[in-house]
C-alpha cells in the first residue's frame, strides 16, 4: 500500500467553497464569487493546504480521510470584532430595554459598560482565563477558527494589561487563533469623568507605550462617539498606537455622525467598525483608502434598534466589508453563522456576500488575509464541514449550528456527535 501523501484529505464535497481570488479584500461583485468546486477535495499536510480541486483530480491519499458527500466545505470562519475578555453578565438589562429605558438610563441603574468594568477589574487573571477559554471553545464549535479580541473593560493600566495578558496566554494554550487589540479608549472611566483629558493623556503617555513595548496588541482601537472620545482625541490616541507599532482600528459613526469614517481613511486604519451613521463622503474616503468596513448587525439587534448599517450602499460604493459578532456582555453571541443570517435578513446581503464577508474579508480586516480566509494552496488548513447541501442553507436554516467538524491547521478540533443531526 502506498504511503499517504497528505495528513488529512476531504473528498466528495457537494460544494467546496474555496473563495480563491484576488490577494486583497473583495469588493462589489467580487463578494459574490465564491469560486465553488463541485464534488470537491482538499489535501492538507503540516497544517497547510497542499491541494484544492475535484475529487477525481486529487493525487494521493490521506492519513485521515473524510467523506463530505452531500455536505458543504468552507474556510474556517473569522470573527474580526469581539470584546473577548470580560467578567460578569448583564442579562438584567433585557427587561430594562423592554421597558423602554435608554442605554444611558440603564447605566444610571447600575448597568452598561461600567457594570462590566467593575466585574472585570474585580476578576482574577485565572477567572478571566477560564471564562474566555470557554468562550473560545464555543466559538470553535460554531466554526470560528480565528478571532480578534479587544481589551476595554479595565480602563486603567493594570486591568487593561491583565486582559491583554489573558489573550496572550490563551494564544499559547488554545487552538483558536487570537488577534489582540488594545481598546483602552472604550470609555472614560468614572474616576476621570470630570477630567477626561487626564485619561487621554494616561493612554497616550503611559498605557499605549507599555502595550507597544511588550507587544501585547496588534491593533489600537478607540470608540469615537459623542460624549465618549472626540475625533481629535481619537486621532491622538490612534496616532500614539501607530507610533508604538499598533495599526489603527476605530469604532466609527455608530450612534451619531461624528466623522469616524473620515478619520479611519486619514490614519489608514485597517478597519472602521459599526458605521450605521457614516457619511457618504466618509465611506467614499474609506473605499479610496481600502479601509474595511466591519458591520455588526447583532449590535443594533440587541439594542432593539430599527436601523442597520447600509451594507448595500457600501458594497455599491466599493467599500470592502466584513462581518463580526461584536461578542460582548450586551451582544452575547459566539455564532458567526447567526451573524451571516442577520446580514441577509436585516441588511439584505446575499448569502455569498455574507460568506465572503465572514471569511476572506474578515481575515483581511485583522491583517491575516494572506494566510487564512480562503481554501487555497499555501494557506492554513482551517476548514469546516457543514451539514448542509450548499452554502445557501447557512443563513436559510438559521438559529442552529451547521458545523459537523472544525479543522484547525489540518487537525480535527471539534466533531459533532454523530447521533445529532439537523435533518
Amino acid at each position: 500500500m502506498p504511503k499517504p501523501k497528505y495528513d488529512l484529505v476531504i473528498i466528495n464535497a457537494n460544494e467546496l467553497v474555496t473563495l480563491s481570488g484576488p490577494k486583497r479584500a473583495r469588493i462589489k461583485n467580487e463578494l459574490s464569487d465564491l469560486a465553488i468546486v463541485r464534488n470537491g477535495a482538499i489535501g492538507i499536510s503540516n497544517g497547510v493546504i497542499k491541494f484544492v480541486g475535484r475529487t477525481s483530480e486529487i493525487d494521493g491519499s490521506g492519513k485521515v480521510e473524510l467523506d463530505a458527500s452531500g455536505k458543504t466545505v468552507i474556510p474556517g470562519l473569522v470573527d474580526p470584532h469581539t470584546h473577548l475578555v470580560f467578567a460578569g453578565s448583564r442579562e438584567f438589562e433585557l427587561d430594562m430595554k423592554l421597558k423602554g429605558m435608554s442605554y444611558m438610563e440603564i447605566m444610571k441603574h447600575g448597568g452598561g459598560i461600567y457594570s462590566t468594568v467593575r466585574a472585570t477589574r474585580s476578576a482574577s487573571f485565572d477567572d478571566l482565563l477560564q471564562h474566555t477559554k470557554k468562550t473560545l471553545d464555543i466559538m470553535l464549535s460554531y466554526g470560528t477558527t480565528t478571532v480578534e479580541g479587544k481589551s476595554g473593560y479595565g480602563l486603567n493600566k493594570e486591568d487593561e494589561i491583565k486582559m491583554l495578558e489573558v489573550m496572550a496566554e490563551l494564544s499559547k494554550e488554545h487552538v483558536c487563533t487570537i488577534v489582540p487589540t488594545f481598546l483602552g479608549a472604550h470609555a472614560v472611566p468614572l474616576e476621570y469623568k470630570d477630567d477626561a483629558q487626564r485619561y487621554v493623556q494616561l493612554l497616550i503617555e503611559e498605557i499605549i507605550p507599555e502595550v507597544g513595548k511588550r507587544k501585547l496588541a496588534k491593533f489600537c482601537d478607540v470608540f469615537a462617539e459623542k460624549d465618549v472620545f472626540s475625533i481629535e482625541d481619537a486621532r491622538r490616541i490612534l496616532n500614539a498606537g501607530i507610533k508604538h507599532g499598533m495599526r489603527a482600528k476605530i469604532h466609527a459613526d455608530e450612534i451619531v455622525r461624528l466623522g469616524g469614517a473620515e478619520l479611519a481613511a486619514e490614519v489608514r486604519a485597517i478597519s472602521a467598525d459599526h458605521l450605521l451613521m457614516a457619511s457618504d463622503d466618509g465611506l467614499g474616503k474609506m473605499a479610496d483608502a481600502g479601509v474595511i468596513g466591519v458591520l455588526l448587525p447583532g449590535t443594533p439587534y440587541t439594542l432593539m434598534q430599527r436601523e442597520y448599517a447600509n451594507a448595500r450602499k457600501m458594497i455599491s460604493m466599493g467599500v470592502p466589508i466584513a462581518l463580526a459578532t461584536d461578542y460582548n456582555p450586551n451582544c452575547w453571541t459566539e455564532s458567526m453563522q447567526l451573524i451571516i443570517s442577520f446580514a441577509c435578513y436585516l441588511m439584505r446581503m446575499t448569502p455569498a456576500e455574507a460568506l465572503s464577508a465572514s471569511t476572506i474579508n474578515a481575515a483581511y480586516a485583522i491583517g491575516l488575509g494572506d494566510s487564512i480566509g480562503s481554501l487555497e494552496v499555501g494557506k492554513a488548513g482551517d476548514v469546516l464541514i457543514l451539514d448542509v447541501p450548499n452554502h445557501l442553507w447557512i443563513p436559510y436554516h438559521y438559529g442552529i449550528n451547521h458545523v459537523l467538524m472544525t479543522i484547525k491547521s489540518g487537525k480535527i478540533v471539534f466533531k459533532r456527535d454523530e447521533k445529532q443531526s439537523n435533518k
